[in-house]
């Protein structure tokens, strides 16, 4: 493991379990909420990155603990290229989040990882403190929503085409899809596909018809996309949305994505989002259908 972090007098750190799910989730809420005006996180998010099999959470996370013992900062080196930290607001200044970035570099250095980086909103105290670190933009990311007034567009498939919730035979083809389409811009290996299901059919609060399938005329999948409610259910997240290579420029992605939104709004959701970076070349799909920037982030990296 990394050498100890170089925290404040009186604070602590420890590799985080899975039972610190929820005081994770805080401490990037109240991150959140003093960053961007709002929370995004879901207990939902960490538990199903942290379910999946491949991911050992005491050897990838580091948590730190404030003298009355309370989570007040974290870090983990989610697997590939990825990491994410917060440290809670009330302990901003101290140090700690320049700790938990040379935490994330040695420990990606230790797995050998040539490059980390993470998102951040573009301008926020993060971004400002990783910049001063020396860590470099490698792209940008966009927020997109779907205001609540805005009809929802009416896309037609081409004959013999049609669009329905996956069955469980389906799910296999799903992953495929999705990981091919992902896998032409991510410098990542495939994702495994039990790690797949944990974050995607077994993520808490999952419900069979959040995954939403285009079938071609041999009945095979030919584009996905996978729709997450948040615990409130005003809120429906496209987090993935892919068409089979052969199967593009029909049309199939904005008929899907159109179902997508329809789906969440006759389950109660009232917004609808999703987000994209400047390396898939999606943004102006998402604008065709009426959705709108919210928010910008860049992901910020360094070479350990």
């Amino acid at each position: 493991m990394p050498a100890s972090l170089q925290l404040p007098t009186g604070y602590s750190e420890r590799p985080l379990t899975l039972a610190d799910a929820g005081g994770v989730t805080r401490v990037m809420a109240a991150d959140e909420v003093a960053t961007t005006g709002e929370v995004h996180i879901e207990e939902a998010d960490i538990v199903a990155e942290w379910q999946r099999p491949s991911f050992d959470v005491g050897a990838a996370t580091v948590g730190v603990l404030a003298p009355t013992g309370e989570l007040v900062g974290y870090a983990e080196c989610s697997g590939g290229a990825r990491a994410d930290a917060a440290v809670h607001p009330e302990h901003w200044g101290r140090g700690i989040g320049t700790a938990l970035a040379g935490w994330i570099s040695a420990r990606a250095g230790e797995l050998g990882e040539p490059v980390i980086g993470m998102p951040v909103p573009q301008g926020s105290p993060g971004d400002r403190l990783l910049e001063s670190l020396g860590w470099f933009t490698r792209w940008e990311s966009w927020v997109l929503v779907l205001p609540e007034d805005t009809t929802i567009p009416v896309r037609e498939l081409p004959d013999a085409y049609a669009i329905r919730a996956a069955t469980p035979h389906d799910h296999e083809q799903v992953w495929t899809v999705i990981e091919d389409a992902f896998l032409e811009w991510s410098e990542r290996e495939r994702e495994p596909y039990p790690d797949w299901v944990a974050t995607v059919v077994d993520r808490p609060g999952a419900e069979p018809w959040n995954i939403r399938v285009v079938t071609g005329p041999d009945g095979d999948v030919v584009a996905a996309a996978v729709l997450v409610m948040t615990e409130d259910g005003r809120e429906g997240y496209v987090s993935k949305l892919a068409t089979r290579k052969d199967q593009r420029n029909r049309g199939l992605a904005q008929a899907l994505l159109a179902d997508a939104f329809g789906a969440a709004r006759a389950h109660g959701a009232t917004r609808a989002t999703l987000s994209t970076d400047s390396r898939t070349g999606a943004l102006d799909l998402y604008r065709h259908v009426g959705m709108e920037v919210e928010s910008t982030w860049v992901h910020r990296a360094t070479r350990p």
